[in-house]
């Protein structure tokens, strides 16, 4: 169960920076986002905001709190320009992968049982 988890988030900071590269976002705001982009993928707010902080800390979003809307301050997370540099190195990275599984599907479409 563990392992499934880790494979539907391991994509995730990829996911919320390419949201976040749209227009910046509080964090419920990434999360309907992100659940009306990938509506098969079960996405767990923790998850999202643990990836958040993460991503905050490693100095590819910056945030800012606004108190401008009625009810409780939000937090709004911005793309930084080390945010697009990974972005750009998850775009590598996903059409590297999209090309193995491209190869191992042809592969496989060849494929007759005995």
């Amino acid at each position: 169960m563990l392992e499934k988890k880790r494979r539907q988030t391991r994509h995730l900071p990829a996911f919320i920076l390419l949201v976040l590269a749209q227009e910046p976002r509080h964090g419920g705001a990434i999360h309907d986002a992100l659940v009306k982009r990938l509506p098969g993928l079960k996405i767990d707010t923790g998850a999202i905001y643990r990836a958040l902080k993460t991503l905050e800390a490693d100095g590819e979003l910056s945030s800012v709190w606004d108190a401008s809307t009625p009810g409780p301050a939000r937090k709004i997370y911005h793309m930084t320009a080390k945010g697009w540099d990974r972005l750009d190195s998850w775009k590598s990275e996903i059409e590297n992968r999209r090309a193995i599984l491209g190869d191992f599907l042809a592969a496989y479409a060849g494929l007759s049982r005995p």
